[in-house]
């Protein structure tokens, strides 16, 4: 009696073999081996992606007569959604004999591609223009596998990058007016190699500051010139400047809207405190300035009591009123004297007390300040008895203005100095030195 004796092999589970390793949007090949099979002409074999089918490989055309290893590759460019997925290859050997199980084997590996990063974002709480002291958090949230290393960074105002942490969360528990800024999130995949960025332009909002004033050319300027007062502030939104003057009453007069004042041919009515006020929806701030108009000595009266005619053993009073900025010094001197005297005032009034023929004469009231210098000229006339020739009664002066003036020996040393400029030299004790 014969006895049909048939070999059949068919000993473990296919093995799953994936190359190189997988990188979103790069080509992988998927290897599927069925080992130590037979008879192998009978095989098939199945890939599949979860439900959906990859290939389908039979090998009935194989005249193989021992065991074999055989192997079914596929190739595809694996997306950011295939991760998680199952590659499954199912191996079935569909032989007609009772006795002969499994027929079929199966074997799944799931996918883990490397992608990314991408669709890097960055998302701003409460927004990406919070008002200043408050709380901002910013999240830099991207794609990636592995799980990237994220910096932050800062871009300066002066074109430098500012290295901050190295964490998707950025957190300013109390945002400042330095805070605005552009932030910069760079995200890095070690395993792809890949680079991304993502960027937020943050904008504190807060009420205007670091307001300044600067006048060109000077707070104090003499009458006729122009003068220009500039206003800074910042702040966000940009502050609106606006100037004001303070009149006599003490309130504020809105004289112009914008940040640059300029006054031309300025007049004395034009100085003052000026007011810079800058403004926005979260606040103002105000600076002032104080500007000085200097003025030559003007509108100048001179009064002489009881008249430039008078009899000897009389006082003669000569009071002078000037308006000027700053105010005016004065001196008095008689004119044509071999020996000047110069007689400094106090208070505007200059008394000659009993006079003599003497006093007889010209007499020049030199009105000046630091920006310009007016004479007027007095005849006194001197009728009476007879003194001797070479005496001169002393003169006491004292003296008072309208205007606030110098201590009588400042009044001298510059009327003085002014002498010696003209003149090359001067001497303070011949100016002073009585004529006996």
């Amino acid at each position: 009696k014969e006895i049909d004796f048939i070999l059949l092999a068919f000993p473990s589970d296919p093995i799953i073999e994936i190359s190189p390793s997988l990188v979103a949007g790069e080509p992988v090949t998927v290897i599927c081996k069925i080992p130590d099979v037979y008879p192998s002409d009978r095989l098939e074999v199945l890939l599949q992606k979860e439900e959906c089918i990859l290939s389908e490989t039979n090998f009935y055309q194989d005249a193989s007569t021992n065991t074999e290893t055989k192997t079914v590759t596929y190739s595809f460019n694996p997306t950011a959604e295939d991760i998680g997925k199952n590659i499954t290859c199912v191996a079935k050997l569909p032989i007609a004999n009772k006795n002969f199980e499994p027929k079929e084997r199966v074997t799944s590996q799931k996918l883990n591609a490397n992608f990314g990063p991408q669709n890097t974002i960055i998302t701003a709480s409460p927004g990406s223009s919070p008002k200043e002291g408050d709380p901002l958090k910013l999240t830099c949230v991207t794609e990636s596998n592995p799980p990237p290393q994220i910096v932050w960074r800062k871009h300066l105002a002066d074109e430098s990058i500012q290295h901050l942490i190295e964490n998707n969360v950025l957190s300013i528990p109390r945002a400042r007016f330095t805070d605005s800024g552009l932030y910069i999130c760079e995200v890095i995949n070690l395993v792809t190699n890949i680079t991304e960025k993502a960027t937020v332009d943050i904008v504190i909002q807060d009420g205007p500051k670091n307001t300044m004033i600067s006048v060109v050319p000077a707070t104090a300027v003499k009458e006729g010139e122009t003068v220009t007062m500039k206003c800074t502030s910042s702040g966000n939104p940009a502050p609106v400047i606006s100037w004001k003057k303070k009149a006599a009453t003490g309130e504020s007069e809105k004289i112009f809207k914008d940040a640059t004042l300029t006054i031309q041919n300025i007049k004395s009515q034009d100085l003052g405190l000026y007011e810079c006020e800058a403004y926005n929806q979260f606040g103002k701030e105000e600076k002032a300035v104080k500007l000085l108009v200097q003025v030559p000595p003007q509108n100048i009266t001179v009064l002489v009591y009881p008249s430039e005619n008078v009899k000897e053993g009389e006082n003669v009073t000569i009071t002078c009123s000037a308006y000027s900025n700053p105010p005016s010094q004065m001196v008095l001197r008689k004119a044509h004297q071999e020996k000047e005297i110069i007689l400094p005032s106090v208070n505007g009034t200059f008394v000659l007390y009993n006079v003599t023929k003497n006093d007889t004469g010209r007499y020049l009231l030199d009105v000046f300040n630091e920006v310009g210098s007016n004479i007027k000229v007095i005849e006194i006339a001197v009728a009476g008895r007879l003194e001797k020739a070479d005496q001169m009664i002393p003169l006491i002066v004292a003296f008072s203005c309208v205007a606030a003036i110098a201590v009588p020996v400042a009044a001298i040393l510059i009327y003085v100095s002014r002498k010696a400029k003209i003149n090359g030299s001067y001497s303070l004790v011949k100016a002073l030195r009585l004529k006996v």
